[in-house]
């Protein structure tokens, strides 16, 4: 687990054990958490106004529902500026990914996204499922292989000029030659267990609360019953989380996270439009 080899918080390279465990093969689609929603009523977050406690400093008449849009740029940019292309989009949610168009249809199997911590939480439970722990994840990303640098054999993003998962193709953040937004699940080849879109498309979120390096025993991460430190499912700024993969907007000049070792922090109240989950069990 991890890596010595990029960027910092995926150190130190180590060795971990995970108990047996299934998960899905995909990450949750639009048309399945649709099925939750239909069948319990559940408002997400994105769908909710922003508590003005979190936001002191901000204009009431801005704290509306919404949720964070990835929009391209006209031309290149300071990359040290994130802002240049996220946007709080009023109206976005897992129903109108860009914040105006209901593209439920179009997008039904495509990963959700605009999925906050608690919303993915409530879906596993409805489920009978749970989310992963970052060392199951990263399992289940390696697909088999050890050491490799991908979720597939070799040392290539793209072995022999074959797309094998959905990242960014072209200059970031305003030319994409690829998808430039999510993809139908199984649009690209599984990985050695079988699995789809480990790496690209969406994010994923994970159990663990996030740290800034790897422990360096299990036992500085688990609490007594072993289980990883784990915080009940929250709406708030404060609390970050492990989220893997990567996802559609991953370039090789800005974001090099398309591998199983990668790894990135967001807050439990954090709903945007690359950001999604899958189950385990």
């Amino acid at each position: 687990m991890g890596s010595d080899r990029h960027y910092p918080e995926e150190q130190p390279a180590h060795d971990r054990v995970v108990e047996p465990f299934a998960i899905e093969r995909h990450p949750v689609t639009t048309a399945q958490f649709a099925e939750f929603i239909a069948a319990t009523g559940y408002v997400t977050v994105a769908e909710q106004a922003p508590d003005p406690a979190d936001f002191p400093d901000a204009d009431p008449a801005s704290l509306r529902p919404g949720s964070v849009v990835f929009t391209p740029s006209a031309a290149p940019v300071d990359l040290h500026d994130w802002r240049v292309w996220w946007r709080w989009q009023p109206g976005a949610s897992w129903r109108r990914p860009t914040g105006t168009d209901n593209l439920l249809v179009a997008r039904a199997e495509h990963p959700v996204v605009h999925i906050a911590y608690r919303d993915a939480a409530a879906y596993a439970d409805w489920v009978g499922r749970r989310l992963p722990t970052e060392a199951e994840w990263e399992f289940a990303a390696s697909g088999g292989l050890d050491g490799q640098e991908y979720a597939w054999p070799g040392d290539e993003l793209r072995p022999g000029g074959r797309d094998m998962a959905n990242t960014w193709k072209g200059r970031f953040p305003y030319r994409n030659d690829g998808w430039g937004t999510t993809s139908p699940v199984g649009t690209y080849p599984t990985n050695g267990f079988g699995l789809h879109d480990m790496i690209g498309n969406v994010w994923e979120r994970c159990s663990d609360v996030w740290v800034p390096r790897h422990p360096v025993s299990d036992t500085a991460a688990v609490d007594a019953d072993g289980r990883p430190n784990l915080l009940a499912p929250t709406t708030s700024p404060q609390v970050m989380r492990v989220t893997k993969g990567g996802s559609h907007l991953c370039a090789p000049a800005y974001c090099r996270r398309y591998r199983p070792a990668a790894r990135s922090a967001q807050s439990d109240d954090s709903a945007t439009s690359h950001l999604g989950f899958r189950c385990v069990v």
